[in-house]
């Protein structure tokens, strides 16, 4: 999100969605707040209708009521007369402009400079090298990461971006940055041309450009002339410890290293089968070099995915912990070693192994969305529900575009009696969703996740429609049969929840202590099926 900033004499703190003015303080919605953060990036100019509902919902289709309503929270927020506005004003048939004045505090002395590097856009002759260019981008992430000086926003967050026409100031104002890296591949055969360029967020002037023409071996060292290059134009000096890490190849085998990235392209579907073609990717990879750390993580991750996901198979959650076994032990500095440790742990109920490991994980890249997640998934596992809302906000802080953890926080926070937040956090993730399907309509992860979401706004006929959807694709899944049964109970369908929740643990489902903790199934816990159910796990 934007730095806090001035409009007139009132005080914006987009991070806490609140204008403050003296001991006036009030709170609008999340889309509003960053409706005025928009409009405060062009003080004083006309924007269209158009142009701010495509930057405030560049995947969502918003018609101009909704952003009227928005532009009307905000004068009721600034007291502002629409008649003889001193804050916003209408331009008839056109749009709105900021008359306000902005001041935009400017970063403190001590605060770190902070990149975030886009999808690298695929100029190939052929259009086939998408995955590899992500690798790259990829890769130059997880440079910046090891450099103490800079705050890197982390490759969910980025990649949200990928194929988006917007605005690199609304980019940076999104995800908290002041700069941001773009660039392109152009790959054929073992030729290659890479070109980048780090722009400046506030202005969008180019701070940084260059153009590398090389071979495909030297991939690597190119990714490390521009992780040093960015260091060196926002003036972070390395550390010798730095500089070293960043000379690390991580493997030096060419093949290896491509079969990891399509394993990667794989593994990012969140699809069983995407999982299933991903780890045949990464073994390929550790044939090839069995040393590559980045593929054993892999590994586990895919294996750990298919155990909670695919029918709770002992092969895999042995495999997903030997191979993260092996994975620190080739690398203990390795942050995805830690998290990939950190999740087969909690897949063996070991949790305070599982916290050291994410605890590790976060030090070592605090970026690192995965980390946060299923530290927060384990805590609620274990019924510790303050430490999970810490670590889910923390996540959706490190990716803003994630509908996961802000629907999963929204029932600990009902859980707790906070029915505002709770709302918010739903409205959030439903919206996250509705970006997903867009480009994922076969998304069964989104949809019942969604589906749970709507439901507990009350908009039970949209929720259990999306619950019918993720059933139709995957009717024998056991997560997807669980969280139907957690819609099903939310929307007063008793009987229908029994039946999917019966039919999720005869398909594989083995989360006792979900059953046990999850607040969505209160109104089943009457029930001697229930009872009889629990017996089984």
């Amino acid at each position: 999100m934007a730095r806090e900033f001035h409009v007139g004499e009132w005080l914006v703190e987009p991070n806490l969605n609140c204008i403050t003015r003296a001991n006036e303080k009030v709170c609008v919605e999340p889309k509003v707040i960053e409706v005025l953060a928009y409009l405060a990036d062009f003080p004083g100019e006309v924007l269209a209708k158009e142009q701010i509902i495509q930057a405030v919902w560049p995947d969502t289709y918003v018609s101009d009521e909704v952003l009227r309503y928005s532009i009307a929270e905000l004068r009721k927020a600034f007291r502002d007369d629409a008649k003889n506005p001193q804050i916003i004003q209408t331009i008839a048939r056109r749009g709105y402009r900021l008359i306000a004045a902005v001041t935009k505090k400017a970063p403190a002395a001590e605060s770190r400079g902070s990149v975030a590097v886009l999808a690298f856009a695929d100029i190939s002759p052929a259009k086939d090298q998408g995955y590899f260019c992500d690798g790259i981008s990829e890769e130059i992430i997880n440079c910046l990461t090891r450099i103490k000086g800079l705050r890197v926003s982390s490759r969910t967050s980025s990649f949200a971006y990928k194929g988006k026409q917007e605005d690199i100031r609304s980019i940076g104002r999104k995800l908290g940055v002041n700069t941001v890296l773009e660039g392109s591949v152009r790959k054929a055969g073992n030729q290659l041309r890479i070109s980048a360029q780090l722009i400046n967020a506030e202005d969008g002037c180019h701070l940084w450009s260059e153009s590398y023409d090389r071979e495909l071996k030297d991939i690597f060292t190119i990714q490390d002339e521009i992780a040093r290059s960015i260091a060196a134009t926002l003036k972070v000096a390395l550390t010798p410890r730095e500089s070293i890490a960043l000379s690390k190849a991580p493997t030096t085998d060419l093949e290896a290293y491509d079969y990891y990235l399509r394993g990667k392209q794989f593994f990012y579907q969140y699809k069983n089968r995407g999982v299933e073609f991903a780890l045949k990717m990464y073994t390929r990879a550790i044939e090839l070099d069995p040393t590559y750390v980045r593929a054993y993580a892999g590994t586990a991750d895919c294996c750990s995915f298919l155990f909670m996901h695919a029918g709770s198979r002992d092969t895999h959650r042995e495999e997903a912990d030997r191979m993260s076994r092996k994975a620190l032990e080739l690398d203990p500095d390795s942050a995805e070693a830690h998290a990939a440790r950190g999740v087969a742990c909690s897949l063996k109920k070991t949790f305070e192994e599982a916290e050291s490991e994410f605890e590790q994980a976060i030090r070592l890249d605090p970026t690192l969305f995965e980390a946060y997640y299923f530290y927060a998934r384990i805590c609620f596992e274990q019924g510790k529900l303050e430490k999970t809302i810490q670590l889910y906000e923390k996540s959706i802080e490190v990716n803003p575009q994630d509908y996961q953890a802000p629907l999963l926080v929204a029932q600990i926070y009902a859980d707790l009696g906070d029915e505002e937040k709770a709302a918010a956090s739903r409205r959030r993730g439903v919206q996250a969703v509705e970006s997903r399907l867009k480009m994922h309509p076969d998304d069964t992860r989104a949809l019942y996740m969604g589906a749970n979401g709507l439901v507990g706004l009350g908009e039970y006929e949209q929720g259990l429609e999306w619950a019918k959807q993720a059933l139709a694709i995957d009717p024998d899944e056991p997560m997807v049969l669980y969280n139907v049964a957690c819609i099903q109970s939310l929307a007063h369908r008793y009987e229908d929840a029994m039946d999917s929740l019966e039919k999720s643990v005869a398909c594989g489902l083995k989360h006792r202590n979900w059953l046990l903790h999850d607040s969505n199934l209160d109104p089943l816990r009457r029930f001697k099926r229930y009872k009889e159910l629990l017996k089984l796990l």
